[in-house]
């Protein structure tokens, strides 16, 4: 909670201090292939590809046609699989955990110059909301990472589940390059900073990894397009 309130304060602040013209906002659209995996969750662990779509803004800092606050709202996969390329045959290999959100990231952008054609960078928060979770071919041996089949240690009482949060909070970072300012490619990495799955834990083996955090991390290409 305190690196989301942080992170908002600082968004806020940047919104405050700097000259923002809402007046000249830009609006586009925007695609791409996601690749996304789940630290400290499953095991076994491999990427799920999935994709994202949806809206953006660009909204111009300052006078010098360099730098920009882009916030988005996109229908966005992640989650993993089981299809970790030394665990072909075992048992969840074929598992799929699917989570799907509405993802709203909130950029600062940088051109590296004024030119029209020029390559920039972004940084920023990420909020997802989940609209979707679906596990597929969930390992026998683990019900538990089933979010609708839920369990409890015997000698605890604890509930241990593989339902998905709700909300998730994470960092993006991204380079990429645009013709003409309308046409864009962008290569993004986002880092979960909450707990994916908050009662994925493991407490009949008390494992060092399932005790972790379940970080969600997706890597990801995407196109936008601009208009004028």
């Amino acid at each position: 909670m305190k690196k989301i309130l942080l992170t908002s304060a600082l968004v806020l602040s940047t919104m405050s201090f700097a000259q923002i013209d809402f007046s000249s906002t830009r609006f586009g659209i925007t695609a791409g292939g996601n690749y996304s995996r789940v630290k400290n969750a499953h095991n076994p662990s491999g990427p799920r590809m999935t994709f994202q779509g949806g809206v953006l803004a660009l909204i111009p800092i300052g006078k010098e046609n360099m730098f920009f606050l882009q916030p988005e709202v996109v229908y966005y996969g992640a989650g993993e699989t089981g299809k970790d390329k030394d665990a072909k045959g075992m048992d969840g290999y074929d598992a799929v955990y699917a989570n799907d959100y509405i993802s709203v990231p909130i950029n600062f952008k940088g051109y590296f110059s004024e030119a029209e054609s020029e390559f920039f960078g972004m940084v920023g928060p990420r909020f997802n909301f989940l609209i979707s979770q679906n596990a597929k071919n969930v390992s026998g041996s683990r019900p538990y990472y089933d979010p609708d089949t839920p369990i409890k240690d015997p000698s605890t009482g604890t509930e241990i589940s593989g339902k998905a949060n709700s909300f998730n909070f994470g960092i993006g970072l991204g380079i990429g390059y645009s013709y003409k300012r309308q046409l864009e490619i962008t290569l993004g990495y986002d880092f979960g900073l909450s707990n994916t799955y908050p009662k994925l834990i493991e407490s009949f083996t008390k494992s060092a990894d399932t005790e972790k955090s379940k970080s969600e991390q997706v890597l990801s290409v995407k196109l936008s397009y601009i208009f004028e």
